[in-house]
């Protein structure tokens, strides 16, 4: 991934994940522990971070994209499939069980920040059987979440090729045990999901600061005064390459042997962030996919998951690839 550029080509996703409806409120502030506020009208949309991923991936990435998911035998479920498969995502390998689909309570506040809980539901049901083993074996980047079973997804890691990239956006944050660091190629994460596994003092997911957490993983402070860098330079420790998304300051690049980079992000007004990091993530797949370098995909990404804050929604947000390709240009950038 540090490599030079070659020329993009239609790469091979599969996103292994999870699938929400999301039951969506618009509120003036999140509410506090223990409080009760009154919202706007409720929306409902597809979404969950894997189907989002594998919208992004397909719509505004151009990936040959499959998904990997669990659905319920239910309405919410059907909702799902046909936005999946509107957006051009192969859906032959989403299985159907006896549970409700996965759901996902989303306020959204006027600046655009969301608060989400999900009910995970058919997602604790995903699996990889021989279909999706061979599907896994054939994909150049593999893409997955944490709103599924962590076995899944070292199961997805054991079926894929020699070569292929293993990518992990590790949302929403847990510790990861040593034997899913060993096969990851590339992690995502936000600011947040990078102090959590980089850690607090013991590197254990604690509640500092990530300056805090920084200069306690590096107590000469010989590295980076950015700290944001000295969280990603302890991730490097266990993974080859980390981007941390910074939200509307853009992302940060980290690869071993090479220097940070940072990608900012284009000015936009937000209107819902809730798809924001899922179209980054998806796109960023399917550029990787595609040829591009680690940091050309990163720009590419961040160009996508801009357009999509400034629409609501999840997957209804996600733009099409020629829509990336038409706002991409650096007068966008501050």
């Amino acid at each position: 991934m540090t490599g030079s550029s070659q020329a993009v080509r239609r790469g091979r996703v599969v996103v292994v994940g999870s699938a929400n409806v999301d039951l969506v409120v618009d509120v003036p502030r999140h509410p506090g522990g223990g409080e009760t506020i009154l919202g706007g009208d409720l929306r409902r949309s597809p979404g969950g971070k894997g189907a989002n991923q594998a919208v992004a991936a397909a719509r505004a990435g151009g990936a040959d994209t499959s998904f990997v998911g669990a659905l319920g035998r239910d309405e919410p479920g059907e909702l799902l499939l046909a936005s999946l498969d509107r957006a051009g995502v192969r859906t032959d390998l989403v299985e159907r069980v006896e549970a409700p689909t996965g759901t996902a309570l989303i306020t959204v506040s006027p600046d655009g920040e969301n608060a989400i809980v999900v009910a995970p539901g058919a997602n604790s049901h995903v699996r990889i059987g021989a279909a999706q083993a061979d599907r896994l074996a054939a994909a150049d980047v593999v893409l997955a979440q944490l709103e599924i079973p962590l076995d899944v997804v070292l199961a997805a890691a054991a079926a894929r090729r020699p070569g292929a990239v293993l990518a992990l956006n590790a949302a929403p944050s847990r510790d990861l045990p040593d034997e899913m660091w060993a096969v990851l190629d590339l992690l995502v994460v936000n600011e947040h999901e990078a102090l959590d596994l980089a850690g607090g003092p013991a590197g254990s997911g604690g509640s500092a600061s990530p300056a805090a957490a920084a200069s306690a993983a590096d107590p000469a402070g010989t590295a980076s005064p950015d700290p944001v860098e000295r969280l990603a330079a302890v991730l490097l420790e266990r993974v080859p390459a980390v981007v941390v998304t910074l939200g509307g300051a853009g992302c940060l690049v980290a690869q071993r042997g090479a220097d940070p980079v940072r990608v900012p992000a284009p000015r936009v007004d937000a209107v819902d962030t809730t798809g924001a990091g899922d179209t980054f993530c998806g796109v960023l797949a399917a550029a990787l996919a595609g040829g591009s370098t680690l940091v050309d995909a990163a720009r590419t990404a961040s160009f996508a998951g801009a357009l999509a804050v400034t629409r609501p929604g999840a997957q209804d947000a996600v733009p099409t690839a020629d829509e990336v390709t038409t706002f991409a240009h650096p007068e966008q950038l501050p």
